[in-house]
């Protein structure tokens, strides 16, 4: 019996090593596959991708903005933070430095979309975001508002966001019910909400008068757009 339990204290002793083992292997598994994010603001991008590279990460410029402060072409900012403890190939994004700004935001108010986008490029902006809304008494495609504002100083993107007219939406319209009336009440009806009556079908209707209307299409109650053909199929 005392042997018995010597073998059994001697395989919890083992199986305990193993474990603590097993754990420490996986600790420095995990560890060896972690980086310590760097420092890169105030460097140059290449000096910023040659350290990140260095820690086993990897770095995507995600944009520039002006800087009265940090010279063109050094790293404004970084996320994630220096010091974060990330995994190896975690990308760390940067924004780079255009320095003061130097172009000036032109006014582009009542140019057409395309000739706004030609003049932001030409002055070394870039196009932002485009808005495109119908606004009533604005004839469609030019420009009402733009953001940055015309001769605007000290701006942090270059880019300028623009709101473009459209057209108006062509209004939808709700297909009135036509089966039961007569051809002739059916064909003004549609005529006078903007729809034409493309197709007359007769059918053998015994009980009903000549001319009137069994099945349309479109349907009661779908949604059609003015110059819609409709088609009726009436009693002969």
């Amino acid at each position: 019996m005392k042997r018995f339990f010597q073998l059994v204290l001697l395989v919890l002793v083992l199986v305990a090593v193993a474990m603590i083992s097993a754990l420490t292997a996986m600790r420095l598994a995990i560890h060896g596959r972690q980086a310590r994010v760097p420092k890169v603001v105030g460097m140059s991008v290449a000096e910023a991708r040659k350290a990140a590279a260095g820690a086993g990460l990897l770095l995507d410029r995600e944009g520039g903005f002006y800087s009265r402060d940090l010279a063109e072409g050094r790293v404004l900012s970084q996320a994630p933070a220096a010091g974060t403890l990330v995994r190896r190939g975690w990308h760390v994004r940067v924004a780079e430095s255009l320095g003061p700004q130097r172009a000036a935001v032109p006014d582009l108010l009542k140019q057409s979309e395309r000739a706004a986008e030609i003049n932001i490029t030409r002055r070394g902006l870039d196009v932002g975001t485009v808005a495109v809304a119908h606004i009533p008494d604005q004839p469609p495609d030019q420009v009402v508002a733009q953001s940055p504002p015309p001769n605007a100083q000290g701006v942090a993107s270059p880019k300028i966001n623009l709101l473009v007219t459209s057209p108006a939406e062509t209004a939808a319209l709700i297909m009135a019910s036509l089966t039961g009336r007569t051809l002739t009440d059916a064909s003004k009806a549609i005529q006078d909400a903007g729809l034409r009556l493309a197709v007359v079908n007769t059918v053998p209707a015994p009980g009903l008068p000549v001319g009137t209307v069994l099945k349309q299409s479109p349907g009661a109650g779908q949604k059609v757009t003015p110059g819609t053909a409709v088609t009726l199929e009436v009693a002969q």
